[in-house]
């Protein structure tokens, strides 16, 4: 459950790249559409960073071990 949510916020983070780019080209940075899309990509970032690293702590997720 916790690795599907990882690869939700993870396509959440690249639609809202690519639709702040959209803005870009659509409007021609005249509008905040494209500051409030990369906005929301910024905080669905540090969500994500956030769910991996409190993950890591409680020992749901592991990390590979050195050979």
């Amino acid at each position: 459950m916790l690795k599907a949510v990882i690869v939700i916020l993870l396509l959440a983070v690249v639609v809202s790249l690519f639709s702040g780019l959209f803005f870009l080209i659509r409007d021609g940075g005249k509008t905040r559409r494209v500051v409030n899309s990369l906005a929301i990509r910024v905080l669905l970032s540090i969500l994500l960073l956030v769910i991996i690293l409190i993950a890591l702590w409680q020992g749901s997720l592991t990390m590979n071990p050195t050979p």
